[in-house]
């Protein structure tokens, strides 16, 4: 459904950018709403969009006739104005975490699920090529991620501050990146985590939150994941720094940072292609996705209840770092 009624909660999160061309011409958006609206990147999107600026995300959700949301911002923030969304019965997209502990997750969920309005979520590595690639290895036996963005700076440079308050945000990188990469592993499995070991630091660059973190999640079945991400990455243009490998019962994947793609399967042939490993592309093809999909209650894209199994090893993560209290 195209052209539906739209409001954007939090758009100076540094993801609505990427999705900024995708909005404008599959949505109408009626309403933009940030805590800083002075903010010069809301006002271009804004200005982009065609809509007014709201600070008070109420008054936005309270518009007439209000179609589609998207939810951004602090985390802190978010588990309010969804369930605000699911009281007006308006479908809504939420960037992960979705909240700062898994109880505001889980209400959410069951919120919406009660409620019937449909809700999806910007994971947006599902189907994208290095999923594709890593499948060739069948089912993941045995799989690795090391995904090291930028450093912790970049939210002081693009308006996102809050991301560096453990209250408002949660958590560090693994809060922010770890999600996407235990959804490609559950997702790739087609089981949930069972158990998880961590490690989390913030030595490098000693701001509140962490800056490195590593999992070792095992499943029922005894496959297991490592997942490592960080904020320890140079400011550069080269963005990020990233690796993984699945092993399944076809083969042995690989991706490398340059986008270097190698498949060796069981018989001993290898295939070697290029593929493209930056995340950020990702995003226009996944608000087309909501578009396509808000009829049908965004059939075929992530749930709050895939979400839900995802944070649940992560959120355990920081509860086990801190002596079992909660992590915000």
């Amino acid at each position: 459904m195209t052209n539906v009624r739209t409001i954007i909660l939090g758009a100076s999160h540094w993801h609505v950018p990427l999705c900024a061309q995708a909005i404008a011409e599959e949505h109408d958006v009626i309403g933009v709403g940030d805590d800083d609206v002075s903010l010069v990147q809301v006002r271009q999107l804004a200005k982009v969009w065609g809509a007014p600026l709201e600070a008070d995300w109420q008054k936005l959700v309270d518009l007439p006739n209000v179609g589609l949301a998207y939810v951004f911002g602090p985390h802190d923030g978010m588990a309010e104005k969804c369930l605000a969304l699911i009281e007006r019965g308006i479908p809504f997209v939420v960037e992960k975490p979705l909240g700062t502990s898994l109880n505001e997750l889980s209400a959410v969920r069951q919120a919406a699920e009660a409620a019937g309005v449909p809700v999806t979520v910007p994971l947006v590595q599902r189907g994208g090529p290095t999923e594709k690639w890593l499948a060739k290895a069948g089912r993941p036996t045995y799989q690795r991620t090391s995904f090291v963005a930028g450093p912790p700076s970049r939210y002081l440079e693009n308006g996102n501050a809050w991301m560096l308050d453990p209250v408002k945000a949660g958590g560090g990188c693994l809060a922010n990146l770890a999600p996407h990469f235990v959804d490609l592993f559950l997702r790739g499995c087609d089981e949930s985590a069972a158990h998880v070991d961590s490690r989390l630091s913030s030595v490098l660059h000693h701001q509140s939150v962490e800056d490195h973190a590593s999992l070792i999640i095992t499943t029922p079945e005894g496959r297991e994941a490592i997942v490592e991400v960080g904020y320890a990455f140079p400011g550069s243009p080269l963005k990020r720094y990233c690796s993984f490998t699945s092993v399944g019962e076809a083969g042995f994947a690989s991706v490398d940072s340059d986008g270097t793609a190698t498949f060796t399967a069981l018989d001993g042939t290898t295939e070697v292609d290029k593929i493209n490993v930056d995340s950020d592309p990702l995003y226009d093809p996944f608000v087309r996705s909501v578009a396509r999909t808000l009829e049908d209650g965004f059939r075929g894209l992530t749930t709050l209840a895939q979400l839900e199994n995802v944070m649940r090893p992560i959120w355990q993560a920081y509860d086990d770092q801190h002596g079992g209290k909660e992590h915000a």
